[in-house]
């Protein structure tokens, strides 16, 4: 894999930061680069690179005298036709079965790739989302950060781009009514058995325990395969 320049990994944090967790909504304005470059643990010259390339790729916009927005045409890039959560659970076979073939082959490609603090990061991740379920809390944002902080450990910019899809299946899977209670007990269960894989760096069992939560998670919203 061709390392990334610092830049490069700082336009990638904040592509993620805005089209797939939405931290920053199309046509608002970016933080100041002093406090951005702070948050993201960077120089003001590396942000400005970064900046740079995102306006390029049309994610960001200059406005003379004004500083840096997100583009509004954004929304085309990230929402993949998926524009309300009702939309969405009409799909969620087709979601989950994306899922199926996609996660788990993040899962293998993050234990390969991610540096040490982006393993950290997603273990710490995996914690947040064990707490919310033992405290019987919303876990939605938590659930995202997790599948987020794996999926950008990747380090591939396509699957970044697919973040908007697990997001929207998260949150669906999250709000299955008769279906939560199970559906968080089977996560407690296999979220432990992959970030144990993730502490061991073994890419197999990462996306061989991956492809079981996804399973799980289509058996018990009862999600009937198609042939």
């Amino acid at each position: 894999m061709k390392k990334q320049s610092l830049s490069q990994q700082t336009a990638g944090r904040l592509y993620t930061m805005i089209v797939a967790e939405k931290r920053v909504k199309p046509g608002e304005k970016l933080p100041n680069e002093l406090e951005l470059s702070r948050q993201l643990g960077v120089s003001r010259t590396t942000l400005r690179e970064a900046l740079r390339d995102l306006t390029t790729q049309g994610v960001l916009e200059i406005r003379r005298g004004r500083g840096t927005f997100v583009d509004r045409r954004v929304e085309e890039i990230g929402d993949f036709g998926f524009g309300s959560l009702n939309r969405v659970r009409g799909q969620l076979r087709d979601l989950f079965e994306l899922r199926s073939i996609f996660e788990p082959q993040a899962a293998r490609l993050a234990c390969l790739r991610a540096t040490a603090e982006e393993l950290s990061e997603i273990l710490e991740q995996g914690k947040a989302v064990e707490a919310c379920i033992r405290a019987g809390e919303d876990r939605t944002e938590a659930d995202r950060a997790f599948h987020a902080a794996i999926v950008r450990a990747t380090h591939n910019e396509f699957m970044v781009r697919l973040l908007p899809i697990i997001n929207q299946a998260v949150a669906s899977a999250v709000a299955a009514g008769d279906h939560a209670g199970q559906l968080a007990e089977d996560t407690l269960r296999d979220h432990a058995l992959l970030l144990e894989f993730f502490r061991k760096r073994d890419e197999r069992g990462a996306e061989h325990a991956m492809a079981i939560h996804m399973h799980h998670s289509i058996d018990v919203m009862g999600l009937e395969k198609r042939v």
